[in-house]
């Protein structure tokens, strides 16, 4: 990358863009409020990581949030972990989602006067899959959302759930699971979800850990333009859940699948201490809610700001995940400030995110709505009949901004894709890009096959506080392989190991101050050790978030990936995005990953680190003497020399969780001697197969650390 005062926009935002912007807005209405003038991004950034109360505070008048009982302070105390946000207030999260305040400051100004029954009528969900494929795809107006979350919220208090339960789902990107859950938030019960493509295993680890009332599942899913039944996998879910007291089956895969075919399957294998389990359909359900077909009320449970709203886990790629429980008041604000602020949603807008419902982008879509803008569904594969389809679907639905991993954007770079001038994209004004580091070429390529007026914002975060604290800022310009900016509200600060900040250099992603958002605690972790131990024990008081992380000097940040998988060659530490953005710069190499392991040693020489690059190369492709120098000359112009690996070796694909990222630390740990199922959740993998080449590879070099690896 090019020093940054060398280096030209790829993108700036025009006059009109940045007038029309809520980020504009906000920033004179806030500075109106407190007698000040902020004249960029960067001064408005600086005060609301140094005003944190004052910020926090706007943040709920400008976005209008409902509360039956006003908050006594925003800030009571600072302490990491367990810092004390709007104590006093009370409030529910899907009321604010669904009867938003519309002449609140954020909304009255952006889209006219104030209309509740305008926008009962509008827009507010598009849906499509594989398996309900139609054109155009199928919508839920607002009104129609509302009441399909009454009708599900009082048939789960007919089945007993009330404040704290929690409703567990094992289901797709689909209209109903979302349905479901504000549902369930609406009662003050506590919401999860795994995606379908979760094996059974996979499954209970996250679900027995809370012990769910309810359970909300699918008969089987398509992907790919293959399906995947998955009712033999529900006989083994039920099983490891006794505290399941009623299923709900939606037969999505076959119609006349019943919930009561899976509990039979099951009666044979019920736990000792689980009882007898009702069954309902979906449509039994919505039933229940609106016997006779007369409308529920939209009731909500009032909550403290800092009540459960759902369990997120952690990848689970080390171990039993980590069950991560977020609260209604802390969601919510960070939901209104990226969704109105950051993301700059409008009413007319529609946005998009690639995203399976066992990932964290499935609950940052959700919180969209809160934009005012229509969210767009989609259940199935990004690549299925090709990587068109999602281009198709904005065509299709007039996605407004859409967001995907950084590796649909280079796997449609390598493939040739045309998005530009094979589809109508020109309601299509901005691209998303997350899940892992976006290289320089993704950038390029965005700007020249999709739209020169794009504005492409590249974001990080994590699913531990279910948002991105860098990312986009639709008044700031875009540089080739940078994100635009600290988030607002979220003090980021890249630090060295003894705790000095840096700018313009690597070091550890660290949150010097709280954020709403973060964990309220994990559950079964009484004593908060496990809490502590996982974001608290390098920097004691600060949230270390496992990310390797350079500022620019004009605000904005590169991402290095993960720094307990950064290769660290004699002083030199490297993160594996740029090892990896070396490798795809070889046209042969189609995927890779990086590892750095132990060669054994002995009590006179310690062990030293081999650098082993895996590439998966395009069909047809053998891995010959020639293409293993070119590789290295890449890594040596691109890197460093120190960071040349010792091996490079062939393998047929990366293996990989369901949300995208490599297994990187995993590899590691299998290579350096532990058991598949100690070093990951295979159940949460898109590929588990992957795993059978590391496995044997580890058995060939037992007793000898990576001595032996490459040598057969």
């Amino acid at each position: 990358m090019a020093d940054t005062d060398e280096q030209v926009p790829l993108w700036e935002p025009s006059a009109e863009r940045t007038a029309a912007a809520r980020m504009t807005h906000f920033m004179a209405w806030a500075g109106a409020r407190h007698g000040r003038e902020f004249r960029d991004y960067a001064e408005l950034w600086q005060w609301s990581v140094d005003e944190l109360e004052r910020f926090w505070g706007d943040i709920w008048e400008y976005c209008g949030v409902r509360a039956s009982t006003p908050y006594e302070r925003v800030l009571i105390s600072e302490q990491m972990p367990g810092a004390d946000w709007f104590a006093g207030a009370k409030l529910n999260y899907a009321e604010n989602l669904l009867t938003r305040k519309l002449d609140a400051p954020g909304l009255h100004d952006h889209g006219g006067e104030p209309d509740p029954e305008s926008r009962a009528n509008r827009t507010a969900v598009l849906h499509a899959s594989e398996l309900r494929d139609q054109y155009p795809p199928a919508q839920l107006s607002w009104g129609e959302l509302a009441e399909q979350v009454a009708a599900v919220a009082a048939g789960l208090r007919t089945l007993g759930v009330k404040r704290g339960d929690r409703v567990a789902a094992y289901m797709p990107n689909i209209p109903e699971t979302l349905v479901a859950f504000l549902a369930t938030a609406s009662l003050g019960a506590i919401w999860s979800c795994a995606a379908p493509e979760f094996g059974a295993r996979s499954v209970i680890d996250r679900f027995a850990q809370i012990k769910p009332k309810v359970l909300l599942v699918v008969d089987g899913y398509r992907h790919g333009g293959k399906d995947f039944d998955r009712r033999d996998a529900l006989t083994a879910i039920l099983d490891g859940l006794p505290s399941v007291e009623q299923l709900v089956l939606l037969p999505y895969l076959d119609g006349s699948a019943q919930a009561e075919d899976v509990l039979a399957a099951d009666s044979d294998a019920l736990a000792a201490d689980q009882t007898s389990i009702g069954g309902l359909s979906w449509d039994d359900l919505l039933g229940l809610g609106s016997p006779g077909g007369v409308v529920a009320e939209l009731q909500f449970e009032q909550v403290p700001f800092d009540h459960p709203l759902w369990v997120l886990y952690s990848s689970g790629t080390t171990g039993l995940p980590k069950a991560i429980v977020h609260g209604h008041g802390g969601i919510l604000l960070e939901q209104l400030k990226k969704s109105m602020l950051h993301l700059d949603l409008h009413r007319g807008d529609r946005m998009f995110w690639f995203t399976t419902t066992g990932w964290m982008m499935w609950n940052f879509l959700v919180g969209c709505l809160f934009g005012e803008a229509a969210i767009v569904l989609y259940d199935g594969s990004p690549g299925y009949p090709d990587l068109g389809r999602l281009w198709q679907l904005a065509e299709q639905t007039g996605i407004t901004c859409m967001g995907v991993s950084a590796g649909l954007l280079t796997s449609c770079e390598k493939a040739g894709v045309e998005p530009a001038r094979d589809y109508d994209l020109h309601r299509l004004r901005a691209i998303g890009s997350t899940g892992s580091p976006l290289p320089p070429e993704g950038f390029r390529w965005v700007y020249e096959h999709v739209g020169g007026d794009t504005w492409l914002f590249s974001t990080s975060g994590g699913t531990d506080v279910c948002t991105a604290f860098v990312g986009g800022c639709p008044l700031l310009p875009v540089y080739e392989g940078e994100l635009q900016c600290l988030a607002l509200g979220c003090a980021v600060e890249s630090w060295d190991e003894q705790g000095n900040p840096l700018i313009d250099e690597v070091g550890e992603l660290v949150l010097a101050r709280p954020l709403p958002s973060m964990p309220l605690y994990l559950w079964g972790d009484e004593s908060g050790e496990r809490l502590r131990e996982s974001y608290f024990d390098m920097y004691p008081g600060i949230w270390r978030h496992g990310d390797w992380i350079k500022i620019t000097p004009r605000g904005g940040a590169v991402i290095y990936g993960r720094s307990d998988s950064t290769i660290n060659r004699q002083g030199v530490r490297m993160g594996t995005s740029e090892i990896y953005r070396a490798t795809s710069a070889v046209a042969q190499v189609s995927d890779a990953l990086v590892v750095d392991v132990p060669t054994g040693g002995s009590t006179s020489h310690p062990p030293e680190l081999m650098m082993v690059l895996f590439v998966v190369l395009e069909d047809g492709v053998r891995l010959d003497e020639s293409l293993v120098a070119e590789i290295k000359a890449r890594i040596r112009e691109y890197c460093s020399p120190r960071h040349v690996p010792n091996k490079i070796l062939q393998i047929s694909e990366v293996p990989r969780t369901l949300s995208g990222k490599a297994l990187e630390v995993p590899i590691k740990r299998i290579l350096m001697g532990a058991a598949p199922r100690e070093a990951a959740s295979v159940e949460s993998l898109a590929n588990p197969q992957a795993l059978d080449y590391f496995v044997e590879l580890a058995r060939h070099c037992r007793g000898d650390g990576a001595a032996k690896i490459g040598t057969s």
